[in-house]
């Protein structure tokens, strides 16, 4: 849905005008005071000109006198210069800090969005709405304070003159010039804008294909698909090509239009006055002054023209990141709140329903884990395991039915304490492009490097940390590719046991180590977490026959439940699935 010019610049003011904030606000104030000094100042340079142009035009003159008319008019254009930089001195902090305030919220807005939210946009095309939305800023800012305001003060400034000093015939021949040349301007920008829009959109999609594809640089590889990902990206910038040939020429329509108006606007002032110079009513430093007016006028108007298209192309680029801004959180804290507080860590799903899209993934389900506990939940693929690590950590909330921990519904308390107490090593680990130190201290800010050191031992990942050139200073490269997947899996391990949580949920925590290793580290784990509450999603069935419950799911539902040696008693979904996995396995051997 577009938004109106003037609903994005409603959006917008806050930022620039804070509320609370009395520095950010002075700073304004001060600018748009040297602005209005500079104006009138500005204003009567032409007449100081015209002056001594009459004065030495007169057969004899007075040396002093001209000295003194030379001085005043080159003193008006010293000050002109000084009030314009020092209003740009002064105005950088609020542009500058309007940049960082909607640039931060707009990034704090988008980790509040919902995993729904992520997973139907595309990384690529958001970072270039950012992109774009704080470039704006700035240009929007410079274009209002230093050339729209200053040009329509100036306009008003020189007609009033041109009424008081001069004759009515000037101010309304300029009038009609900057009203004519006002519609006509808008006018084809509007039109244009359609153009823009399309731009953004093929820009858009060009950039989130060339990202898409460089993330997935060894998929590419396997597939031999260099050609078909450079037809893609090219296909988008074809189309990028089109509507920018599009934008550019429809420009030169804009321009024409323009030139001729603002021609037309000259043409008949600078005949009034030579009129008047004729009939004695102006003098020729008068003629001189009302020309310079002119080109004061009309030089700038002829910019505003330009202003103006950059204007209009820079809200289109700021509306979409005030949409963004403006895209409600699925997921949110009530009123008032409360903080979790977390003692032994039970956690009780209570006839939790949760539908995504048209799909029914969870029915009624209901189970509780003991505070220290460990409860296993096993099922086929797309039985809604997952699910379950996502709505206890609140990435989305149940339909219906309740979650509690410690006896507290999640749902009245801040999503920041639930997720506070809970720890997760997921199935698909996604390591940040920095250090090995800065991946597994991300579970804890604070901790200490013996700390990391410690939890990397447990996660049997130390040995190979020390055998790195750069040791824990080691950069791990985008999305964690320069490390394998069982390495990046134990890095997630050691992430998660560094932030001592009271819960611990571990989504195929040890999918990809080799067997001796997931020995290892699944030994750890179990010391670790015996005192603490404890959920494992597992497809390796071997990896839970210590869980204290068992939970089966399909469709949805929960169709089993118990421990190890009930499930298998009771033959049914658990026994074969083991029967199948042991099967799979002595056929490998």
């Amino acid at each position: 849905m577009n938004r109106s010019p003037l609903t994005v610049l409603a959006d917008f003011i806050p930022y620039l005008w804070p509320v609370g904030d009395f520095a950010t606000k002075r700073r304004v104030l001060l600018a748009l005071s040297l602005l209005i000094l500079h104006k009138v100042i500005n204003v009567g340079v032409p007449l100081i000109y015209g002056q001594t142009v009459d004065l030495v035009a007169e057969k004899y003159f007075v040396l002093a006198a001209l000295f003194a008319v030379v001085g005043a008019y080159a003193g008006a254009r010293l000050l002109v210069q000084i009030f314009s930089e020092m209003m740009h001195f002064v105005f950088a902090r609020v542009a500058q800090n309007s940049i960082r305030t909607l640039a931060l919220a707009t990034f704090r807005h988008l980790h509040k969005l919902s995993l729904r939210f992520h997973l139907d946009r595309q990384t690529g095309g958001l970072s270039r709405v950012i992109e774009r939305g704080t470039k704006s800023i700035e240009l929007l800012l410079t274009f209002l304070l230093f050339n729209i305001v200053p040009t329509i003060l100036e306009i008003l400034f020189v007609c009033l003159l041109f009424w008081w000093w001069f004759d009515w015939r000037y101010a309304l021949a300029s009038l009609l010039t900057i009203v004519v040349y006002s519609v006509y301007t808008i006018s084809v920008t509007e039109w244009r804008i359609k153009f823009r829009r399309r731009m953004n959109e093929q820009d858009k999609q060009a950039n989130t294909r060339a990202i898409d594809s460089l993330l997935n640089y060894e998929t590419v590889k396997y597939f031999n698909a260099e050609e078909f990902e450079a037809q893609r990206y090219n296909s988008a910038l074809r189309r990028y090509e089109d509507a920018a040939v599009k934008s550019r020429t429809s420009l030169s329509l804009l321009n024409i239009g323009q030139g001729v108006v603002i021609a037309l606007g000259t043409i008949s002032v600078m005949v009034l006055a030579g009129l008047d110079v004729a009939a004695g009513v102006l003098t020729i430093g008068l003629f001189a002054s009302v020309n310079m007016y002119i080109l004061q006028m009309y030089l700038p108007l002829n910019f505003l023209g330009t202003v103006y298209r950059e204007i209009r192309q820079t809200l289109i680029d700021m509306e979409e990141m005030f949409a963004l801004l403006a895209e409600g959180a699925e997921v949110s804290d009530v009123a008032d709140a409360a903080t979790l507080t977390v003692d032994d860590g039970a956690v009780e799903f209570r006839n939790v329903s949760f539908t995504y899209g048209r799909s029914t993934i969870l029915e009624n389900i209901s189970f509780k884990v003991a505070g220290g506990k460990k409860c296993a939940i096993v099922g086929m693929s797309g039985a809604g395991k997952s699910t379950i690590a996502r709505l206890l950590y609140r990435f989305y909330d149940p339909q219906s039915g309740a979650i509690l921990i410690n006896g507290q519904d999640i749902h009245t308390c801040t999503q920041h304490s639930v997720r506070a107490c809970i720890g997760i090593v997921p199935q698909d680990t996604v390591l940040f492009n920095d250090t090995l130190l800065y991946n597994i201290r991300y579970g804890r800010a604070d901790a200490s490097e013996e700390e990391v050191r410690q939890v990397a031992e447990a996660a049997d990942i130390a040995n190979f940390i020390a055998n790195l050139p750069e040791g824990y200073n080691t950069m791990v490269g985008e999305r964690g590719l320069k490390l394998s997947g069982g390495e990046k899996q134990r890095v997630a391990i050691a992430r998660a046991l560094l932030k001592n949580p009271a819960i611990y949920l571990f989504d195929e925590a040890t999918s990809a180590l080799d067997s001796r290793t997931e020995k290892n580290i699944q030994q750890a784990l179990n010391a670790i977490s015996r005192t603490r509450t404890t959920l494992v999603i597992a497809h390796r069935l071997s990896t839970i026959v210590d869980a204290d419950e068992i939970i089966v799911l399909a469709d949805g539902k929960i169709a089993e439940s118990g421990t190890h040696m009930q499930l298998l008693q009771q033959n049914g979904l658990y026994a074969g699935m083991w029967q199948r996995q042991n099967v799979e396995s002595s056929g490998t051997q």
